[in-house]
């Protein structure tokens, strides 16, 4: 799908929030958590609005039914129409603006220890769903695959609403079912090559993590070698064989990431990006910028919506 410049309606001048649910403080303390909802609840209240923000632990699913709107997406955004599911995996910037009173379907979150109680099959289906979200808008063929998520959607809202004797256990079957359904349809779309369906690497898997948590101060291949227990050759081969990039390409693009929503969803001046960012000074900021992006970081962000 086309992605075009950021759309300035959606910036805010302050940091990216980050919430649980949309509009609720964060809570790292959550866990075996499925909430499921339908857009028009929450979004009518918002003017049909979703600002960017991020979720911490929260995997999202949205089955577009109805309408449409934009979807901004890190630092892009493009449009979407119905029938569609969205995959948001944690972390990652999001927002909407649906199309007022049209649009509507269901929101689907989880936090990401479900998907480790679900089983292997589903978990699998469960993990693949983050490699299948870096193209987040999954048209859907059929109005038979639409009703089919549908269907699933509103079981999960009736047994999460009447609670009833052994609802939590027919939440994670219902969640399997959709997460199942929703790489199904994925896996077809791969087979035009538009995708590629690849199953989860436990060492990607750390090294990700270990990312996301030192990118700020630690680029060097080296440490993050070491922390699990290989070589950096080795660490870069493995990467590289799983992947197709090297670890240090990894390193890089979450630096990348960091950058572009500061520049995109924050009025920091830049020099402040590039010292929090772990940079000695301005132009050494500027010079890796450009180098990943061919743009500085001021036209970035300047045809960003400024």
């Amino acid at each position: 799908m086309p992605r075009r410049a950021y759309a300035g309606g959606m910036a805010t001048a302050t940091a990216l929030p980050l919430f649980h649910l949309y509009g609720d403080p964060p809570d790292d303390q959550a866990f075996d958590f499925i909430h499921v909802e339908t857009i028009a609840s929450r979004s009518s209240v918002h003017d049909w609005l979703i600002r960017a923000h991020r979720h911490r632990n929260l995997f999202q699913v949205l089955l577009i039914e109805r309408g449409g709107g934009e979807m901004t997406f890190e630092a892009a955004t493009f449009p979407f129409s119905a029938p569609a599911a969205i995959l948001v995996p944690p972390t990652t910037a999001h927002g909407f603006r649906f199309h007022p009173d049209i649009t509507d379907g269901w929101v689907v979150s989880f936090t990401e220890d479900v998907a480790a109680a679900l089983g292997e099959r589903s978990g699998d289906s469960l993990k693949r769903l983050k490699a299948l979200a870096a193209e987040p808008v999954i048209p859907l063929a059929s109005s038979g695959e639409t009703r089919r998520l549908s269907t699933l959607c509103g079981e999960l809202h009736e047994e999460s609403f009447l609670a009833r004797e052994g609802f939590r256990l027919a939440m994670r079957g219902l969640l399997a079912l959709i997460a199942i359904e929703v790489a199904r349809l994925a896996a077809s779309r791969a087979r035009s090559g538009v995708v590629t369906l690849a199953p989860a690497d436990a060492t990607v898997d750390a090294l990700r993590r270990l990312v996301e948590e030192h990118f700020r101060k630690e680029r060097l291949i080296r440490f993050y070698a070491d922390a699990l227990a290989m070589t950096p050759d080795r660490l870069n081969d493995h990467v590289k064989h799983a992947t197709g990039v090297t670890a240090g390409h990894l390193i890089r693009q979450r630096v990348l990431t960091e950058a572009k929503r500061e520049l995109v969803f924050t009025g920091r001046p830049i020099h402040d990006i590039s010292y929090d960012l772990g940079f000695a000074d301005q132009s050494h900021f500027a010079r890796f910028f450009r180098k990943q992006t061919a743009m500085t970081p001021q036209e970035f962000r300047e045809g960003r919506g400024g």
